[in-house]
């Protein structure tokens, strides 16, 4: 009797600790000073987090392509293709459809809706368009190399344009300003299925935007404000900036998610203050058994070859295009940048600190630059 009394005391001691050891550790103080402003920007720049060219000629350097060389009347022609229906079989849908440039790049909605209604079959979310020709990849399982490889996926899908490569030729042949226009811009091919993927990989080529980030990175102090700036020190300091990198803040490499499912009952608790991570204990939450993401598994996409591999989103206009993640499941950029700080950084971050870094995003909205293309 004894011996299970002092058993009983002994378990009841551990779990007690196990459950609130982090109510023994002192917290540290939830403030902390910001870096001057000319320190956050060396950093966020040492960091890659460089501006979008003003410029045509700067912004040439940056996206023009020896496969794809552009001209003014490529891009033009690529613009004309960009929002005409005749690309889809029954002349309803464009690329605009999906994405719409006044709207983030993308359609805000949960899934593409395609050819006679019919929803993309692994009810995947259509990515921005906007900034898309700074990724080194496209696609949510990254299996284009380029903008222009790209367009030839939903032109072809049965579920989106529903069209053949022969068939969008034999429409643009038909058409007199299309045989004139792709003859001054491809004298040698004419109209070809690769010649009109080119042309519309041309005209996303130039849908770069700039916003309130890049006149910060450009050295106006005042451009973003300090809940932005104390959220862009979070997003450097926390690891978001590890995926979330370059000009495009994003699309430059292909990741494992999630990277922490918490399925058991209890899941370790970390927080970030002044610059460090704390152990904060233990949380009781839902076991989720063997769930694939901290979402319903709408569509039951899991990346590329089914491992979990996913290119990583860029954020530019991230808070333009809900909803979020492969499948549309999360409605608030608050809940996704929850997530991806506690499945991929494995940290619970405060209210206040969700709010800081969605201040910090808001500054990478913006419009397509109207370059002078010449």
């Amino acid at each position: 009797m004894r011996t299970h009394l002092i058993i009983l005391l002994i378990t009841t001691l551990v779990f007690t600790l196990y459950f609130n050891i982090g109510f023994l550790i002192p917290k540290p103080s939830e403030t902390f000073d910001l870096p001057v402003d000319e320190s956050l920007r060396k950093e966020a720049l040492h960091r890659g987090l460089s501006p979008v060219p003003s410029s045509w000629d700067r912004a040439l350097q940056v996206v023009d392509d020896s496969d794809n060389p552009l001209s003014s009347k490529k891009i033009a022609l690529g613009h004309r293709l960009f929002f005409d229906p005749v690309l889809s079989k029954d002349r309803t849908l464009s690329c605009a459809s999906c994405h719409i440039l006044e709207a983030g790049g993308d359609d805000n909605r949960p899934t593409a809706i395609g050819y006679h209604n019919q929803p993309n079959p692994k009810h995947l979310n259509s990515p921005t368009v906007l900034n898309a020709a700074l990724a080194k990849r496209q696609f949510w399982d990254g299996r284009s190399p380029s903008v222009e490889d790209q367009a030839k996926g939903p032109i072809q899908a049965p579920f989106e344009m529903a069209m053949s490569p022969k068939k969008v030729v034999e429409r643009l042949k038909r058409r007199d300003d299309y045989v004139e226009a792709f003859a001054n811009v491809f004298p040698k091919k004419g109209i070809t299925f690769d010649t009109v993927t080119k042309a519309i990989g041309a005209f996303e080529r130039t849908l770069l935007t700039r916003g309130a980030f890049d006149l910060f990175l450009e050295g106006d102090d005042d451009a973003i404000s300090d809940e932005a700036k104390a959220g862009l020190y979070l997003f450097m300091r926390i690891g978001c900036k590890g995926c979330h990198t370059g000009m495009s803040v994003g699309g430059q490499s292909l990741q494992h998610f999630p990277l922490r499912r918490y399925n058991s009952i209890l899941a370790p608790e970390s927080r970030f203050v002044n610059g460090a991570r704390y152990f904060a204990g233990f949380s009781w939450q839902k076991p989720r058994g063997d769930a694939a993401f901290p979402f319903s598994d709408i569509g039951e996409f899991h990346g590329r070859n089914g491992q979990f591999v996913f290119r990583v989103p860029i954020l530019r206009n991230v808070t333009r295009t809900a909803p979020y993640f492969h499948n549309g499941s999360i409605e608030t950029i608050e809940e996704a940048v929850r997530i991806m700080a506690r499945h991929q950084l494995g940290l619970t971050l405060t209210n206040d600190q969700i709010d800081q870094i969605v201040a910090f995003l808001k500054t990478l909205e913006g419009k397509p630059v109207d370059y002078v293309v010449r």
